[in-house]
């Protein structure tokens, strides 16, 4: 298949939206991946302020460390986003292949992942969703953050100067985003780098546990179980890190300034060039259909994540059985082949205000 000057060949993933295909420029034969999305799916999902988001976030952003927009085409009902390419794939897969990284390695790709994540806070962006399965590896070793759709700009901000949107993937999401009570976007992004630092440098998650209640509960308490085999200077910086009050959180700025992490650091610097990013006008003619008014005395709606922010000063781990997951075995049976039935799923999770991640033939939920 043939797009412009692309030509599209295997598919590399498929999420929630849309699938990303790998595209070859016929001209000059360079690599990239376009993330195909369907209108009427966008549309039938609310999720056109999502996209809109995602495509200006990545028009602002140009380093070496954060995967690069190229241009935005469209048909009447595809939208296609043409992307960097990143041969090396998640950085989830490679820990999960190969087990936690040297404190050397760990720290080289540490340190961009902050010199990114900086960056995208000086220009006003606040990723929001920073988790392994966001970042890429390239050829060369080198991090590549991915996957704006849940990132917040400056117009985002409320009055108080605060952002109020609850989401992020669980284990990586900062506790005042559960408390429900506004946060700063640069602050929970560097909790959820803190995490994924414990991660690169351990092989496993600091908070964890298939009880959504419980796992809440140690994020806000913030124990963070140190290995004895991490370094001093290792523990300090991640203890800083993950301090679940906001107030006394190390910043960026601490971070670049931390013995540990100047170790061999060679800061990464922004492209400057000004590259015109093409953005087909057809790309934005998505219209949601108007909104029905809500009706005097309805209910109002809370997520999960509001519903244990306000039950953050109790212990509810007594409400769920104690028993060994590897004797938990779920079956069910349904009439709808696989294809239908995974749909099905995808929508109703949706729905609910969850996002839903198909990898391996599975199905993954993520708030």
């Amino acid at each position: 298949m043939q797009l412009g000057k692309y030509e599209l060949g295997r598919t590399l993933g498929e999420g929630n939206f849309g699938k990303v295909k790998y595209a070859k420029d016929i001209e000059s034969g360079k690599g990239f991946a376009v993330k195909i999305l369907e209108k009427k799916r966008i549309l039938d999902l609310k999720i056109a302020d999502q996209i809109k988001r995602e495509i200006a976030t990545l028009k602002l952003l140009k380093h070496p460390n954060v995967v690069r927009l190229h241009e935005v085409l469209a048909s009447k009902t595809k939208i296609y986003m043409v992307l960097e390419y990143v041969t090396g794939g998640e950085l989830f897969d490679r820990i999960a292949s190969n087990g936690k990284l040297s404190e050397a390695e760990g720290r080289k790709l540490f340190q961009q992942l902050i010199d990114a994540v900086s960056y995208c806070h000086n220009k006003g962006v606040f990723h929001r969703d920073l988790k392994l399965e966001n970042v890429l590896v390239d050829s060369k070793g080198n991090i590549k953050i991915s996957d704006f759709g849940l990132s917040a700009l400056p117009q985002h901000f409320r009055d108080d100067g605060l952002l109020h949107t609850t989401c992020g993937s669980p284990n990586y999401v900062a506790p005042e985003i559960l408390a429900n009570r506004g946060y700063d976007g640069s602050t929970s992004d560097v909790w959820s780098c803190g995490v994924i630092l414990y991660v690169i440098l351990t092989g496993y998650l600091p908070f964890d546990d298939r009880n959504l209640a419980v796992l809440y509960q140690k994020i806000f308490k913030g124990d963070a179980q140190m290995p004895k085999w991490l370094s001093p200077g290792a523990k300090n910086i991640i203890k800083r890190i993950l301090d679940p009050k906001p107030e006394t959180r190390i910043t960026m700025a601490g971070i670049k300034a931390d013995e540990w992490f100047k170790q061999q650091y060679t800061p990464a610097y922004p492209e400057e060039e000004e590259e015109d990013i093409h953005v087909d006008d057809e790309a934005f003619s998505i219209h949601e259909p108007m909104e029905a008014k809500k009706s005097p005395g309805s209910p109002n709606l809370i997520n999960a994540f509001q519903l244990i922010g306000m039950s953050s000063c109790l212990d509810l781990s007594g409400f769920f059985e104690k028993e060994d997951v590897s004797e938990r075995k779920i079956r069910f049976t349904s009439n709808h082949c696989p294809k239908d039935l995974l749909e099905k799923i995808e929508n109703i999770v949706t729905e609910m205000g969850f996002r839903a991640e198909k990898k391996n033939g599975r199905v993954s939920t993520i708030i």
